[in-house]
Parts: C-alpha cells; structure tokens; sequence
C-alpha cells in the first residue's frame, strides 16, 4: 500500500515537472503558464475570496444534481431492475436519454424554463439520471431471489427486508453508480454555468477565456480538480472499501 501511494506522489510530481519543463521551452506565458504562477493565482483569488464564492455556489448545484438523480435514477433502476413489464416500458426512453448529447439537454432546458437554477439543476440531472438508472438495473437483476424467498418465509418487515436485504445487495452498485456519476456530474454543471449561470467556476472560465487569460482559466479549474480530488480521497474511496469489505473475508 506504502508503494503504491509512493508511485502516485512520483507520478504527480513527474507530471508537474513535464509541466514546468514545457513551460519554460515555449517561453511565454500567455499559452501556457507556469505551475508556479498558476499556484499563485489560485493564492490571490482565495484570499480575495472569489474562488470560495463560486466554488461554493457550484458545489450547491453539484449536491442537488447528484442527489436527485441518485434517488430517482435508483428507484427507477431497481423497478425496472425487478419488473420486467416496467423495463420494456422505459428502456426506450432511457437508450435515448443515454445516447443524446450533455448539450442538447442543457440547451433545451434553458430554452423551456429559463436561464435560472431550475434549468441548471435539471439539464444536469437529467444527464447523469440515465447511468444510475442503468446501473442499479444491473444490481437489481443480479440479486438473490432465494433470500427474498426465505425473508417472504419468515415473514420478515419491509424495513427489515430493505436493509439486511436489498441494500447491501446493491451497495457495489450504488458505489458505482456514485463515483461514476460524480466524475461526470461536474463537468457537466460546468459546461451549464459556462453557458447560462452568472456564478461559479464553469461561469468564470467562461470570463478568464472571453480575456483570454490563461493562468485564470488553470486557476480556476485546477482549484476546483483539487476539491474534487479530496472527495474522492476522503469520501468515495473510504465509501467504496466499506461497500466491498466483504471480498476481503471472501
């Protein structure tokens, strides 16, 4: 494990050297920056308090895209999952979800309802509603008909059935559906500020782009990689080993 977080260090650190050295090959900084002055950028822009402002107000739009589609993608899932007359019915409708363009949601849905947050929150949960679905589908027809036949035969509580049961038996695919989701959740909510949100870092790219400043646009979507980075590290990993523990008794 020690060996493996080594070559991750060595590996960053051989990417931010590449960096540096190319850098300093072309020689100007208005196409590529150096690490350094993008790392000082980010400096000034925390502690002028612009970069917590719009990270703060993409985080909000990230929460509520990824919650509701995981709820509702995840009962959608499990239902089509276990009922094979709900599947024939909406697996139309999800192939077609699945196969149309990030652009065309969040361009329709600010067409229809507005340049306003429901639109933002919308275009991106109906772009990451499709893969959990698909995902918790695959859990649910994987599960074990014989333990829901044994607990309909103790006559065991819904409540009980759903959490001994049911959801440690889709907890893989939850995580799944989860980590996957967020590395696409986000760079979708950027490409809706980018377009139509006044805040947030897709919205100051946007700007730092218009200017054509190029420290400004790694400033900002470096700051916001770090961030995710960090949930994933000290979020989705520690969620996805806990969901798994059982193959290591295996």
């Amino acid at each position: 494990m020690r060996n493996e977080h080594l070559i991750r260090l060595v590996s960053l650190g051989a990417l931010l050297l590449a960096w540096s050295a190319l850098s300093i090959i072309m020689a100007d900084p208005e196409i590529l920056p150096s690490p350094r002055s993008v790392i000082q950028k980010m400096g000034e822009l925390w502690a002028t308090g612009d970069l917590q402002k719009h990270l703060l107000d993409t985080c909000f739009r990230i929460l509520w895209a990824f919650s509701l589609a995981m709820c509702i993608g995840g009962f959608l899932g499990y239902f089509m999952g276990r009922n094979p007359l709900a599947n024939a019915w909406i697996d139309p409708w999800l192939i077609i979800f699945l196969n149309l363009p990030a652009l065309v949601l969040i361009v329709l849905c600010y067409l229809w309802i507005g340049l306003n947050e429901v639109a933002a929150i919308l275009a991106v949960t109906l772009n990451k509603l499709p893969l959990v679905m698909t995902l918790i589908r695959e859990g649910a027809r994987s599960s074990s008909s014989e333990l829901r036949d044994l607990a309909k035969a103790y006559k065991l509580p819904k409540l009980k059935v759903l959490r001994h049961i049911i959801l440690p038996e889709l907890l893989p695919h939850i995580v799944s559906a989860a980590r996957t989701g967020l590395s696409m959740i986000w760079k979708i909510v950027l490409v809706v500020e980018f377009l139509g949100r006044g805040t947030g870092i897709g919205r100051q790219i946007h700007t730092q782009f218009s200017i054509f400043n190029i420290t400004g646009v790694l400033a900002y979507s470096l700051s916001f990689v770090f961030f995710i980075m960090l949930i994933e590290l000290l979020i989705m990993q520690p969620f996805e080993r806990y969901a798994t523990r059982w193959r290591q008794h295996a």
